[in-house]
């Protein structure tokens, strides 16, 4: 069990601004290996209730070379977890139990990894209705389990896992 609150906000129009300043010192430390860096998760979609919590998506040119900056990503507050459950990702914490970015970084060819989180984003961005049916199940699972990140994300894992699947097929219809 977690000791950090799992809380699920109003969108704040200032997570853009966050995003783009943490973007900023990410392409600081990793230079002419990004290749791309892009805001996702729900902090990313205009409205929607989230934790607060930026996701920052970098694409870069080799994944191999990004534990190599580890030690520049500490100085500017990150936590490198390696792979951390998703083989082919590199992912950094920042904030400690007060969580406040979480950077997951992909080689520019995991086309799927990069294409899933992106059409989820632009997809809830365009679908109103799913995007409040999302904000309503995950309010209800932040007060069901406040203080379990595992419970939190079983109780969305259906939701979220058919999400993708309608973000797939529309992004790739269009």
């Amino acid at each position: 069990m977690s000791r950090r609150k799992i809380k699920v906000v109003e969108y704040d129009k200032n997570w853009i601004k966050l995003f783009e300043k943490e973007a900023m010192l990410i392409k600081e430390v990793f230079k002419s290996e990004i290749v791309e860096i892009y805001h996702i998760g729900s902090t990313s979609v205009p409205g929607l209730k989230a934790k607060p919590i930026i996701d920052i998506m970098p694409v870069v040119k080799d994944i191999e070379k990004v534990d190599g900056y580890n030690e520049e990503m500490k100085k500017i507050g990150y936590e490198p977890k390696g792979e951390y459950g998703i083989i082919g990702r590199r992912f950094f914490m920042k904030g400690g139990d007060d969580r406040s970015h979480h950077v997951h970084i992909f080689q520019y060819d995991n086309e799927k990894a990069i294409e899933r989180h992106i059409a989820v984003r632009d997809y809830l961005k365009t679908h109103k209705k799913e995007a409040e049916e999302y904000a309503e199940i995950k309010s209800k699972a932040a007060e069901k389990y406040p203080q379990d990140i595992n419970g939190y994300c079983e109780y969305k894992d259906k939701f979220v896992k058919e999400l993708e699947k309608k973000s797939l097929y529309w992004k790739n219809k269009k």
